[in-house]
């Protein structure tokens, strides 16, 4: 949870200094408590029409009618069809299978398409010497000659070159005067990549810490509330030390901590955000309320630049937690008595550096010529617990809000439940009446009259009855009339509400489970054109995924990569690129496509122009495999080929086949360097080794002189 996030920091000056007496009264912060409590009453008074959109898409969520529903009282029927409970998981399924296809996050860090500070692609000829004497030695200079095509720019050096290298300036160093930079063009030249070697590192890294930071049950949760309200939120990377278990040789228990980048999901019930803000770009400030008990707030004294002292006075002050008026809609039981819980605000956003100098806040020389600066600071029961200057570089706010589906007047989105809003009404209205129908047209409408019937009997129906009637008396006395049933036009309605259900969310019935589907759905291509048809629309769902969550929250890891753990290989101008929309075609589909591309391809004539190693691992990836582990790098692929050469050598020829000559290779079976004949290929007309309609009276032939039937293909 955000609660255990420890924030990594600079260890300069940039914190309300500590106090440690009981008083805590040194220093003024009613200027900053009134500012933090002022915004978060505007937050809050902002999105009271949101908070009842979340409560009508939660209670249709859960099948509960809300206090606006009310029954006449000639109906019975109280059922609830919980449609949007379905169609909300299908949604919340789909994303989830996006986040976490192939086992892997969406995430990519490639190299800019002109990437500054390092360079793309050097090369090296390991058969050119390294120093040449006199005219020799200018010509295979690696800086070229005058004339050539191939002059540095002015004022760069050798050391230019090495120095735009990254992650593989030590390893190249031996081979520095052969260097050369761009792709190599000969058989012999070897070509490196520092720009995207130092892009896969970093992206390595990148889902290393995503797996270690149990990312999988924080992005499953933003993605719950994502296709439930609208809206999902994701706060971080924080560093935080993780406890890795470990026994010493003597069974001790002696725990490895590590500091790991973490990131935690936060509720929309808990987010309150800038209100005349549209995203997350434009927010000036964000609020986060916690609901926290005695342990949990004890335990921030734990964390840096968090006043020990100031936080024994608010737990002194005893718990402040008020319910908020949604929260007795969200909990089954709604207890009388209060929550013995504190409510802590923790609020990131812009501050004006007067407020900040007031607190005794130490700017950095840098930052001072700034009117107002971005800060973190958390209060409870009117204290004051810690103020610091946002510690990231760049400042940003680090949470990060993605919508299901954009709302471009408003910060949050628009989910699944407020989509078929209207359509779950209307199947629960045809559903009560035809329920209330079927149990008035279930039995008979019993019309007795009494003036035909001996006085005083029990006028209770049941089989057998006897009903004693009156001497003389004409007519029927016992009437039973059959109440019509009209259910059957309620269920059509019903029906037609829930087609309506499918077009208003965009996820049709068929997509999540319904059967008895016809038409066109009875077959396997059928059913695939409409769910790719039906996936048109979800796409949009995914690239809002990949804008607002994924492409930010790879950025935050890589700008805390590049803060808080620098590494030099992985040092370069990269991009993060989000890569969701891509996982949402039908891995049949692309797996199709890539296969028809790959017979496109080897045509001799298009071959040069196909990226083969590319293609083989994606057409992997579409399997649902690894591509690390069922493919090969370009070395891997060239040593294969060498073995199994080799290993084609040295079988031997089946019987009844010429064994081919020395020299031979598979490309050139005859070993004459032609290659124009390849292992299986049958000659043609007019070569050698064709024998056509003579090849049974060579076989004649053959017998009569006593000698064996010559193998087929052999030359005569």
């Amino acid at each position: 949870m955000a609660e255990d996030d420890n924030i990594m920091i600079e260890d300069d000056a940039i914190s309300l200094e500590d106090t440690e007496d009981s008083t805590v009264e040194d220093v003024d912060v009613s200027n900053i408590i009134g500012y933090i409590t002022e915004r978060y009453t505007r937050a809050e008074d902002y999105r009271y029409q949101d908070e009842e959109r979340w409560l009508k898409a939660y209670r249709n969520y859960r099948g509960l009618y809300g206090p606006d529903v009310q029954f006449t009282e000639t109906e019975k029927s109280r059922v609830f069809i919980k449609i949007t409970k379905t169609k909300t998981l299908a949604a919340y399924g789909q994303i989830v299978d996006v986040l976490f296809a192939n086992n892997k996050f969406p995430l990519s860090i490639d190299p800019t398409e002109l990437p500054e500070g390092v360079v793309d692609d050097v090369h090296f000829d390991p058969q050119e010497p390294a120093q040449l004497g006199g005219e020799a030695a200018e010509l295979e200079s690696p800086y070229g000659f005058a004339g050539d095509g191939e002059e540095l720019p002015p004022g760069a050096t050798a050391k230019t070159l090495m120095d735009k290298l990254g992650a593989l300036r030590n390893k190249l160093m031996p081979i520095e005067d052969k260097l050369r930079e761009g792709t190599g063009l000969t058989p012999t030249a070897i070509t490196f990549s520092p720009a995207m070697i130092a892009a896969k590192k970093m992206q390595k890294k990148i889902h290393d810490q995503l797996e270690e930071s149990g990312a999988t049950k924080h992005l499953r949760n933003t993605a719950f509330e994502m296709s439930l309200f609208g809206t999902g939120v994701i706060k971080g990377p924080f560093a935080t030390d993780k406890e890795y278990p470990n026994w010493n040789d003597d069974g001790e228990y002696d725990p490895v901590f590590k500091t790991v980048p973490e990131i935690s999901h936060v509720s929309v019930w808990d987010f309150y955000p800038d209100p005349d803000a549209n995203n997350m770009d434009e927010a000036q400030f964000v609020i986060q309320r916690h609901k926290m008990s005695r342990s949990q707030l004890r335990n921030l004294k734990k964390r840096p630049y968090f006043r020990d002292a100031v936080i024994n006075e608010a737990i002194r002050m005893g718990e402040n937690y008020t319910k908020k008026y949604w929260e007795d809609d969200l909990s089954d039981y709604a207890p009388e008595h209060g929550v013995d819980r504190f409510e802590v605000l923790e609020y990131w956003g812009m501050v004006d550096v007067d407020i900040l100098l007031d607190q005794n806040v130490e700017i950095p020389k840098e930052l001072r010529d700034f009117d107002e600066l971005q800060a973190n600071v958390w209060i409870c029961n009117g204290k004051l617990l810690r103020m610091v200057l946002n510690p990231f570089k760049p400042a940003k706010i680090p949470y990060h809000a993605a919508p299901y589906e954009l709302n471009p007047y408003s910060f949050f989105g628009i989910g699944i439940a407020e989509n078929m809003d209207d359509t779950q009404t209307l199947m629960n209205g045809f559903m009560r009446m035809a329920v209330d129908n079927a149990v008035l047209s279930g039995n008979l409408l019993i019309e007795i009259d009494e003036t035909n019937l001996v006085p005083g009997q029990d006028l209770s129906v049941y089989p057998g009855k006897v009903f004693r009637r009156q001497g003389g008396a004409p007519g029927q006395a016992i009437f039973g009339t059959k109440y019509p049933n009209v259910s059957s036009e309620n269920m059509m309605m019903f029906d037609k509400a829930r087609v309506l259900a499918d077009e208003s969310t965009g996820f049709p019935s068929f997509a999540h489970g319904q059967t008895g589907v016809s038409g066109v759905g009875r077959t396997a291509s059928g059913i695939s054109m409409l769910m790719n048809a039906a996936a048109g629309g979800t796409k949009n769902v995914i690239k809002n995924v990949d804008d607002y969550l994924l492409r930010p929250l790879g950025e935050g890891f890589f700008r805390f990569n590049m803060q808080f753990d620098f590494d030099p290989s992985i040092k370069g101008d990269l991009e993060v690129k989000a890569r969701g929309t891509e996982s949402l075609m039908a891995n049949e589909v692309r797996s199709q496509r890539l296969m028809q591309f790959l017979q496109v391809a080897s045509n001799p004539a298009l071959a040069p122009f196909a990226k083969f190693p590319y293609i083989v691992r994606e057409i992997a990836k579409s399997m649902d495999l690894d591509p690390d582990k069922v493919t090969n790098n370009m070395n891997e692929a060239a040593l294969q080929a060498e073995i199994l050469k080799g290993f084609q050598q040295q079988q031997p020829a089946p019987e009844g086949q010429p064994q081919a000559p020395a020299g031979a290779d598979a490309m050139d079976p005859t070993g004459a360097g032609g290659g124009n004949i390849g292992v299986g290929q049958a000659p043609v007309p007019g070569e050698q080794g064709f024998s056509a309609n003579n090849g049974q009276a060579n076989i004649e032939q053959a017998q009569a002189a006593g000698g064996q039937q010559p193998p087929v293909g052999s030359i005569q």
